[in-house]
């Protein structure tokens, strides 16, 4: 049997969704990303389900792609083609049948910070912090992280976190609208389902009109900019510029950038 890499419990209509490769903060690889999307078809499927809170175990919601992964196929797959496959399952985000609330602690990064922005709800640790960090790794966000925070913090914000890399702590986090509370690392499960709870005592249509409602506003520009990234982000990897970061890399060297 393959490792958990990813768990679900029940607290009544109410599933708990962990990413579980503690050991390296939560960071993302080919099997976990798999597991996540069957996790997520599953419970798309199960009837009675009123809310999903997703978090971390350890001390981090995710530190984004596993770096030592980062481009590399472990199949035989095109780069569009795996890019796809990954927003394919992304779609669940959009498709869910009750709301996600994503549960940020410790270090919530790149792709997986990405994935939190397309739940329903954030909540925060005091010490979250959170990055865009792509560009740096020779790559573009592509997981419709730039979208979302275009629509909640405009394109000042998603700019200087895209283009430098910086952290963005809780705090300013909820000053932007990025997260909707920001609580004691301590509390902060407890916290998750205490709001998973009020969700689901709710009336479960009136939840729905609501989705729909709130999904018409929002994911459509979101999942178009999905679209358009799959497509940037094979230009760069087949780019003499990404070719040059991972030798510039391997060698321990600057990189010498052509701008192609």
């Amino acid at each position: 049997m393959s490792e958990a890499l990813i768990q679900i419990e029940y607290d009544g209509p109410i599933a708990i969704l962990s990413n579980n490769r503690p050991e390296k903060h939560n960071a993302a690889n080919d099997a976990m990303d798999a597991q996540l999307w069957e996790a997520l078809a599953e419970l798309a499927a199960r009837p009675g389900l009123r809310a999903i809170v997703w978090r971390g175990n350890g001390k981090s919601f995710s530190s984004g792609r596993d770096t030592t992964e980062l481009g590399v196929r472990t199949e035989d797959i095109s780069d569009f083609d795996f890019i796809e496959r990954g927003h394919a399952g992304a779609q669940h985000f959009f498709t869910m049948p009750c709301p996600i609330l994503a549960v940020l602690k410790g270090w919530v990064i790149g792709g997986s910070f990405e994935r939190a922005l397309l739940c329903d709800m954030r909540i925060a640790g005091e010490g979250a912090r959170m990055m865009l960090p792509e560009i740096r790794h020779g790559v573009v966000p592509d997981s419709g992280g730039t979208a979302r925070l275009f629509q909640m913090a405009g394109h000042g914000l998603v700019t200087d976190l895209a283009l430098t890399g910086r952290p963005l702590d809780a705090e300013e986090a909820l000053r932007h609208g990025i997260v909707s509370r920001v609580v004691p690392d301590d509390k902060l499960d407890e916290t998750a389902l205490e709001i998973a709870r009020a969700i689901a005592s709710n009336s479960a249509f009136a939840v729905k009109m609501f989705r729909r409602e709130i999904g018409r506003l929002a994911s459509a520009g979101v999942q178009q900019s999905i679209r358009e990234e799959a497509v940037n982000q094979s230009l760069v990897f087949a780019s003499s510029d990404y070719a040059e970061f991972k030798a510039a890399r391997a060698a321990n060297r600057e990189p010498k950038y052509r701008n192609r």
